[in-house]
């Protein structure tokens, strides 16, 4: 079936902001933290059924929930306006409401038979950032977004935001805001602009020291793995035990499990045990003294790493470094993201990076969760979507990124090596608690 899924582009066109931004607000300032985040695109998928109780055919249906999303944006964007611009220069974003990028797209199938079994070289094909035309047109677009509709009525929504000025909470507040005014009901969240360039204002970055991490491989695979919240229970009661605090979360308690798994992989495979890093993105906006709003948009996040050499570590004690490792992160360095004193901080830590890199044989592997984001509660005006995915072709090695499932457990995508997620995806600690790439509908009934 999948090889007869085929994909055709519809239109692509730009959606403006419905008001003109003012001059005044014209000229969009990062942050020294925007300014440090790589200029690629976060993805985030959104499937939904068709209704049989609309009226119409499932052309007019399709084509009724495309105007309303066009339409929508066009308003959230008069608030939003910083992504209907195009990035100037290091330092800022020029507001001139070029627009948002919005691509519609059918694919020969029916939604039930996509997400049997998700294939991933699907997925990435039906975000626009994979289509050679529509990456050429939107190179310095900060929002991109595309439609595609199955034949069944069902269609799935790919939002591409830039990584320059949106972190997983940003775009977060940004679906609330859209999905409110799509509906015509709810709280329209509007988006508090301005305070990560006034906390850490931007900084030329020639003076920064530049960590020399290579984080691209030439063959790199990415699988994905669901754990339902009954194996996480268990994994839980697992290590009560021997933990000796508080329960781990559902996070922490995953996280441990694929960060030993991938160690133990990397061992088996180059035959020696080497240093892994876990490095943990960290959002500082309920980190930070006072508290920052959680409609703050930016990049206001930062990672704290965890260290282990030893793939035989038992999986409490893991827990317990990945723990403390966090409180020591909130306790020292958190607040401290503001002004000169944290650019200041800032130079430093990008220091102590660089130096990790040259003086040690090392394996890194970065996490960014999305869980606890209202995803699922992205309505815009046809029901809750039956399934989310945030997978993006330009995941790189090592790297692990998780969301909550809608059964209430969690999905995570792992990326490493070829040889090394041979092993890791056979990984008989991991599958017991894990399964392979399962049927979205395992924890959703049917259709």
């Amino acid at each position: 079936m999948k090889t007869e899924m085929k994909i055709e582009i519809i239109s692509r066109k730009t959606i403006k902001p419905l008001i003109p931004t003012p001059e005044q607000l014209r000229t969009f300032r990062l942050s020294l933290l925007d300014q440090l985040c790589p200029p690629i695109y976060g993805t985030s998928i959104f499937f939904y059924t068709s209704n049989p109780n609309e009226r119409g055919s499932i052309t007019s249906q399709v084509l009724e929930r495309s105007c309303r999303l066009q339409n929508s944006l066009s308003k959230t964007l008069v608030d939003f306006y910083p992504l209907a611009g195009r990035l100037k220069d290091a330092a800022s974003i020029e507001c001139n409401d070029q627009g948002a990028y919005f691509v519609e797209a059918q694919i020969s199938c029916q939604l039930v038979d996509f997400l049997i079994q998700p294939d991933i070289e699907l997925l990435g094909r039906i975000s626009p950032i994979s289509d050679p035309k529509s990456t050429q047109l939107t190179s310095d677009s900060i929002l991109v977004i595309q439609l595609t509709a199955f034949s069944c009525g069902g269609i799935a929504i790919a939002i591409c935001t830039s990584h320059k000025i949106i972190d997983a909470s940003s775009a977060s507040t940004f679906f609330q805001s859209w999905t409110a005014t799509a509906r015509g009901y709810g709280e329209v969240v509007l988006p508090e602009l301005l305070i990560g360039g006034s906390l850490l204002p931007p900084r030329d970055l020639s003076i920064l020291p530049k960590p020399n991490v290579n984080f691209l491989a030439e063959k790199c695979t990415t699988r994905r793995f669901v754990f339902d919240a009954s194996k996480i229970a268990s994994l839980k009661a697992k290590i009560a035990c021997a933990i000796g605090q508080r329960p781990p979360t559902n996070v922490e308690i995953v996280l441990a499990l694929i960060f030993k798994c991938a160690m133990a992989a990397s061992m088996s495979n180059s035959g020696r045990s080497v240093t892994s890093v876990l490095s943990q993105a960290v959002n500082l906006r309920k980190r930070m003294v006072p508290t920052l709003p959680e409609n703050s948009i930016g990049n206001l996040i930062w990672s704290f790493q965890v260290f282990s050499k030893d793939s035989e570590i038992e999986l409490h004690e893991l827990v317990a470094k990945m723990r403390k490792g966090l409180i020591e992160f909130c306790n020292e360095k958190a607040n401290n993201f503001k002004g000169d004193e944290g650019f200041h901080m800032v130079s430093e830590l990008l220091k102590e990076q660089g130096e990790l890199m040259r003086k040690m044989d090392i394996n890194i592997y970065r996490c960014s969760s999305l869980c606890k984001f209202p995803l699922y509660e992205t309505d815009f005006g046809w029901g809750k979507p039956i399934w989310i995915t945030n997978y993006s072709s330009n995941y790189h090695k090592n790297l692990i990124v998780m969301l909550d499932s809608k059964g209430g457990g969690i999905e995570a995508w792992v990326t490493l090596e070829e040889p090394e997620m041979e092993k890791f995806q056979h990984s008989g600690e991991l599958l017991e608690f894990a399964s392979f790439n399962p049927s979205v509908f395992v924890n959703h009934g049917s259709i």
